[in-house]
């Protein structure tokens, strides 16, 4: 009998994605849905980059290209990273994939031997555990708890290491918490990378989009350049969701390791997307810095509306787009909370499980919409929560 390979079995969707089916069923049944279950910024890139991308086809940019992506593009991207983290990188190390989930999965697919253990933060992005499971190792959690702040206990990672222990995934700014982590914590945990010899994944998607201070990569502490790898693209900080475009900074052993990877699957990501990700990452317009500053006051008035919902609490994030809601207080599950949001109030939220069992009293909102969006979903919500206390305890 014929079957799907085992690994299958052991890897996982993503919430958002469930919720998003069910709303725009909803909405083709006539009914009003206010979407803030995707991580999708609600703007579009920078005039010059439609452009750049214009022009680009209409040279003839549309063939094969350098396998790890265009030199020019690599080049700029360490440039980019010189300008917005200080950190100094070599184009060399840089490979250029279609899309961050992409870069991420080659990227454990390069480091990890079935049976090997991989620490990622909890709650998280789903595809960290989901990746793990499908390559045949070990997902280990590491908690994000509300009591720290979510910031990641160092003395409960370090306890967690063991000798199978292979890779150490950190997400700052994280999804869905909204976390920076601080000096000390990244500083610990580097120091823990070393010392255990760990291969470390820095998901830096979101550094772009934080509210205050400055942004420490991973790759700033002594002796990580030799074992970080950081994932990061252009979805989140450029608005270009739909182009599929990423890239990974590695060591040159991965980095080689990744080429024949993409000789393997992709060959080359669109050659005309990647003049225009050059003209991205010039951000000569400052739509970025544009998009933040409107993401900043989004996120202090959506918070401030959601804390006024009985039985809701939310810290501010710090960083990304997220609204990461404490809803212990309504008296039910989150998702009942998230039930009576879509069919009742007609707003789209994701239950805080989908991210991981340390995610389960939580919901997480995306405030990647717009202020009347938001304002109109905080008035929705407020207008549900009267009942919630009696309904949700009686189910």
């Amino acid at each position: 009998m014929r079957s799907i390979a085992s690994r299958m079995s052991v890897m996982s969707g993503e919430g958002a994605l469930s919720v998003f089916a069910r709303a725009k069923e909803l909405e083709s049944q006539g009914r009003s849905i206010i979407h803030l279950e995707l991580g999708e910024p609600d703007f579009h890139p920078g005039p010059s980059v439609i452009e750049s991308a214009a022009k680009a086809l209409a040279d003839g940019k549309d063939r094969y290209c350098p396998v790890a992506g265009l030199p020019a593009l690599r080049e700029e991207v360490a440039v980019y990273l010189q300008r917005t983290r200080k950190i100094s990188v070599s184009g060399a190390n840089i490979v250029i994939a279609p899309g961050c989930k992409a870069a991420l999965f080659f990227a454990m697919m390069a480091l990890l031997e079935p049976g090997d253990e991989v620490l990622y933060p909890d709650p998280g992005f789903p595809g960290y555990p989901s990746i793990t499971l499908g390559l045949g190792a070990v997902p280990v959690p590491f908690e994000l708890a509300s009591r720290n702040h979510f910031q990641p206990d160092l003395s409960e990672i370090a306890d967690k290491i063991t000798r199978r222990t292979r890779i150490l995934i950190t997400n700052s700014p994280g999804n869905p918490t909204g976390t920076v982590y601080t000096d000390a914590v990244q500083r610990g945990l580097a120091e823990l990378a070393v010392k255990h010899d760990l291969w470390v994944l820095s998901d830096e998607i979101y550094a772009r989009i934080i509210y205050d201070g400055e942004y420490l990569s991973m790759l700033r502490y002594p002796r990580m350049p030799e074992r970080t790898l950081i994932i990061d693209g252009f979805s989140k900080s450029f608005a270009m969701t739909g182009w599929r475009l990423g890239y990974t900074v590695a060591p040159p052993e991965v980095a080689a390791a990744l080429s024949m990877m993409a000789i393997n699957s992709y060959t080359c990501v669109a050659e005309f997307t990647q003049y225009a990700a050059i003209d991205a990452l010039r951000d000569r317009e400052g739509n970025t810095p544009r998009m933040v500053a409107e993401f900043a006051r989004r996120r202090e008035q959506f918070v401030h509306d959601l804390n006024k919902v009985p039985g809701f609490r939310c810290e501010p994030p710090e960083g990304a787009f997220y609204a990461w809601v404490d809803i212990r207080g309504t008296g039910g599950s989150a998702e009942e909370v998230c039930r009576i949001l879509l069919e009742e109030a007609g707003v789209a939220a994701i239950p805080g499980a989908a991210f991981g069992p340390s995610g389960k009293d939580f919901v997480r909102f995306s405030f990647a919409s717009s202020v009347a969006n938001l304002k109109e979903a905080a008035a929705r919500i407020m207008k549900v929560s009267a009942a919630w206390q009696g309904t949700l305890v009686g189910r």
